[in-house]
Parts: structure tokens; sequence; C-alpha cells
């Protein structure tokens, strides 16, 4: 296991259609999505949530051999020591310190050990699955930052853009989470303004980290106008061939539509759940249903960044809905 892996990480923040479009660069096999593995240490290892195929975490092989190849077995990576190790690493508050052209023995020591982690589970998810390309949809800028100082691994970052107005509507609605499988929790909800500061802050450190990293901005306004182009730029992007079958999902043909290949992911959208064809469809609900006040104020907030991805007058926000 000395192969260098390749990731596609894909930042910004939640709400931005990285989980639709991480589905649809995992129907082709030489890409493996993994979800936001991020979430693994509390959500996959900690309460058992299923993964994205289905299973249980415990109980899904691809993780099983991920675990295997990886650590040895699950049971041998100690959960307490890596939270703590998060702790000390990935925050937000962090990336001033992670983003410097060095740091000191002890820090360097950390976030190398902590970033060790993720690299053995990427290699060995390519080990099992035989592809040439991991997708960690993750999205935290902090996660991203310590990556950058992560020895053999191949980072290349996508940072996903969607108009702060529709992120904001899209954060007051209350979604259940179907991967909790003891009783019911439902993702968290933000106000305006949270969402706001979340949304300004995890971009402005994307900004910064694509000074020091290979980092590819993408609008989610203009994947869902063009999926099939936003493919193939994403494709060259990590460095695979163009591949026509890796369009299929996105046609009519074959007829009826053929269902998508589920994802082992850990965490992100319940779209990852369905067993429907993916449909990629306008929806522009928050400009009616996002109360005006709300809308003003995360207008405002967000002024300097949607000037600068050219939301300002913009007619357009678009979504996805999964059909079943």
């Amino acid at each position: 296991m000395t192969e260098r892996p390749r990731v596609l990480f894909v930042g910004g923040l939640g709400r931005s259609g990285s989980t639709l479009l991480e589905l649809l660069l995992a129907q082709s096999a030489d890409v493996c999505a993994v979800g936001e593995v991020v979430h693994l240490w509390e959500r996959a290892l900690g309460a058992d949530e299923r993964c994205g195929c289905g299973e249980r975490f415990t109980g899904c092989p691809f993780w099983r051999q991920v675990g295997e190849r990886a650590f040895g077995g699950w049971s041998a990576v100690d959960r307490e020591e890596m939270l703590a190790l998060k702790d000390r690493v990935d925050r937000t508050r962090h990336i001033p310190r992670l983003a410097r052209s060095s740091l000191s023995p002890a820090q360097l020591a950390d976030v190398r050990e902590y970033a060790s982690r993720y690299t053995r589970i990427y290699r060995a998810a390519l080990a099992v699955t035989g592809a040439r390309v991991v997708v960690d949809s993750s999205k935290h800028a902090s996660l991203a930052f310590a990556l950058r100082w992560a020895e053999g691994l191949d980072l290349r970052v996508l940072h996903l853009v969607r108009d702060s107005r529709a992120v904001a509507y899209s954060w007051g609605k209350q979604v259940r989470r179907p991967e909790v499988v003891d009783g019911e929790d439902f993702m968290p909800t933000f106000s305006p303004l949270e969402v706001s500061k979340l949304w300004t802050a995890q971009n402005a450190a994307f900004h910064l980290l694509a000074a020091r990293a290979e980092v590819l901005r993408l609008r989610y306004e203009d994947f869902t106008a063009d999926p099939a182009g936003t493919v193939r730029r994403l494709r060259e992007f990590a460095g695979l061939p163009d591949d026509p079958e890796a369009l299929r999902i996105l046609t009519s043909e074959p007829s009826p539509p053929a269902s998508p290949v589920r994802a082992h992911s850990i965490a992100g959208n319940p779209l990852r759940f369905s067993d429907g064809p993916l449909t990629v469809r306008r929806d522009e609900a928050w400009r009616t249903r996002l109360p005006r006040r709300s809308r003003a104020l995360v207008s405002l907030a967000t002024l300097p960044f949607r000037v600068r991805y050219g939301y300002l007058g913009q007619r357009g926000s678009d979504s996805v809905e999964a059909s079943s």
C-alpha cells in the first residue's frame, strides 16, 4: 500500500449540491465516492450509521475491507484518540495556522498524523474498488488545509459554491437523516445570519487555500445548467480520461432511465439513498419561500462574495431532486 492516492476533495458549505455531484461522478468504475469521511469517526464508528449502500457501517463489506487494509480492522482504531487529534487539528479556528508556510515540530507531527489516517482510508478504498480517484465530499475547509500537509497524497480540491440565499433557505428546512437506525434524527438548522457567516467564512477559506494548493472553483448553478460538461471538466481536473459511459446516467437511454449505482458514502444528503433516477432541474423556491427580510439580510451580509461569484442581480438558482 505504497501508492500515492489521488483524491478529489469537494469543499464548500453544505446544501450546495455536493452529494449529487459525487453520485454522478461515482457512476464510473474509475471513481470511488466515499462521502463525508470527516464524519466517519463519530457517525460511522461511534453511532454505526448506515452507509450509502443501505447497510450499517459495521455490516458494509466495503467499509470492512477498507478498515482491514487501512488499519488492520476498525477495532484497532482508538476513536477517542482520533477525536482528540481532530480537535487539535481539524477546526475552523486552526485554519490561519494551517495556512502558514511552516509549522512547529509538534504541530506538524499532529497534522501529518491526522492526515495520514485519511490517506490510509483513501488508499484502501482505491485498492478495494480498483478505482483511480477517490471523491471525498467532506467540504470542511479545515480538513482540506490539513490534507495539504499530508505526505504521499495527490490532493485536488473542488471549491463548490452556491447562491447564499438558496443555501440559507435550504439550511432553514428540517431534513430527516435516514442513515440513523435507532430512533429519529434531523440535520441541524441555521438562521439566515448564521448561514451568512458560515457561507462567507468557508468561501474565504477556500480562496486562501487556492494560493497554496490545486483548487478548481465551480458554481452549483453552472453545474446544474450543464451537468455533462461539468462531469467532463471534473474528470479532466482529477486526471481521468474522457469517458462517454460516465455520462450515461444523464441521458434518457436506456429507457426507462437507469437507476444510479449507490456510493459507499458516509453522511451527506438523503439523496444518496434514492433508488430512482437522478433528475436535474431548476428550483427557485427560495425566491418566494425565503422571507423578504431574511433574503435582504443574507444578500447584504454576503454581498462581497456574491458580487465576486456573479450572483448580484442573477435571475436563476438551481437545485436537484431525485425521483423514485
